[in-house]
């Protein structure tokens, strides 16, 4: 088969959604398929065929796009900028894959409602959509917005309609959690019939071999290692761990912990840390390529997200043989089971956090429990073969929908 694995982020990417391509292109181009990748380049200037080298800059299309969706003709897009600014980058989008050209695709497998929602409108109607809904915009655009009133309000309503359109439109909807499918389903009205779920898969073997590499970070003498690899953005909580951190200095200073990731709240978290007096026990290590050898060198994985789906780093964590202290954010429960692969509190509970860290730094046999427990589970549960198996599945059933 021909596929397009396309993206409405850029390519590359540093979320998860990155990785999950890779792994798919990897192994399905294995299995003797034809796979190109379709997204936003990395200064989000330009739409591009990753391996094709086919590129279109966005100031050739924005300025035609302006003309016709001006107050005139499109009034309800000047309400709010990013909602205009998604709208023209989505139908810039559109232009640039239908300028690219997808006839000769069998599949297109995108990997987020805005992606779904333009390929849907350009493919050719006997090329069959596959969507993977990684998270949910709406929700996080809810946990942005802090007026109580927000769900009457045009822009709720814009990003209300484009979860429930994109998620919608394709032949086959996959979400890798049941509480995104629920979301879906409950929140946004996509029929329960169209959604399936499909746990990642994490190539094993891979991550194993990277986990050898070495590393110029060395663990403390004396300390036990806790680690946060995560974006450093709001929604992933980590202001939460701060001041979890800040109660566990008041009790033990035998730790230390390591933040992997870059993000726009990076000043703001360092100042954060510094004021509440734990500046030398909370090291900021930027964005790293060797984070699977830094998990070796660990005891603790903590992740204290405020949403989340199914993140590869709980992934890894779990393989590396770690205990997982995370919210009970998203799809973590789903991940993550309370006293037998980890410790889970509620989302901002950042006493229970705290008492958390601090049972696993005091009880060693527990902590060990924990993280091998979490390592046979994760092996076998995680498995990259089972997942593509299930989506060639899923590819078939949008081909042939009546066989």
């Amino acid at each position: 088969m021909n596929i397009l694995l396309a993206m409405y982020w850029p390519i590359p990417h540093l979320g998860g959604v990155w990785p999950f391509m890779l792994q798919m292109k990897r192994e399905l181009e294995q299995l003797g398929h034809t796979v190109d990748l379709f997204g936003n380049t990395p200064d989000r200037s330009k739409y591009h065929m990753v391996n094709q080298g086919k590129e279109l800059s966005k100031d050739l299309v924005f300025p035609v796009l302006e003309r016709k969706l001006n107050e005139t003709a499109a009034p309800l897009l000047q309400m709010d900028s990013w909602v205009r600014h998604l709208e023209l980058d989505r139908h810039c989008m559109e232009l640039s894959a239908a300028y690219f050209g997808l006839d000769h695709y069998d599949i297109i497998h995108t990997q987020d409602i805005i992606s779904t929602l333009a390929m849907s409108r350009v493919k050719n109607k006997h090329t069959a959509l596959v969507a993977t809904i990684h998270g949910s915009l709406a929700r996080e655009y809810m946990l942005w917005e802090q007026n109580p009133g927000y769900r009457e309000s045009p822009v709720w309503k814009y990003y209300w309609a484009l979860e429930h359109d994109g998620a919608a439109a394709a032949d086959v909807t996959i979400t890798p959690t049941n509480w995104l499918k629920n979301i879906l389903v409950q929140d946004f009205a996509v029929p329960e019939q169209r959604v399936s779920t499909i746990p990642n898969g994490l190539d094993i073997d891979q991550f194993r071999s990277v986990c050898a590499q070495s590393t110029d970070i060395t663990a403390p003498y004396g300390k036990k290692v806790m680690i946060c690899p995560a974006r450093l953005v709001h929604i992933k909580g980590l202001h939460f761990l701060i001041s979890a951190l800040q109660l566990l200095k008041q009790r033990r200073s035998d730790w230390v912990c390591w933040i992997a990731g870059e993000g726009d709240k990076k000043e703001e978290l360092m100042q954060q840390a510094l004021a509440a007096g734990i500046g030398e026990d909370l090291v900021f290590l930027g964005q790293r390529e060797d984070v699977p050898a830094l998990l070796q060198q660990a005891d603790i994985f903590v992740h204290p997200s405020i949403q989340d789906n199914m993140p590869f780093s709980v992934m890894e964590a779990q393989v590396s043989g770690l205990p997982a202290v995370v919210s009970n954010a998203g799809g973590l429960p789903e991940m993550v089971q309370h006293e037998i692969t980890g410790l889970v509190s509620d989302v901002g509970d950042v006493n229970t956090l705290a008492s958390h860290l601090e049972f696993l730094l005091a009880h060693d046999e527990v902590r060990a429990h924990l993280g091998e427990t979490a390592k046979v589970w994760g092996t076998e549960h995680w498995s990259l073969d089972h997942m593509i198996g299930r989506y060639l599945k899923a590819y078939q059933r949008a081909l042939w929908p009546n066989k």
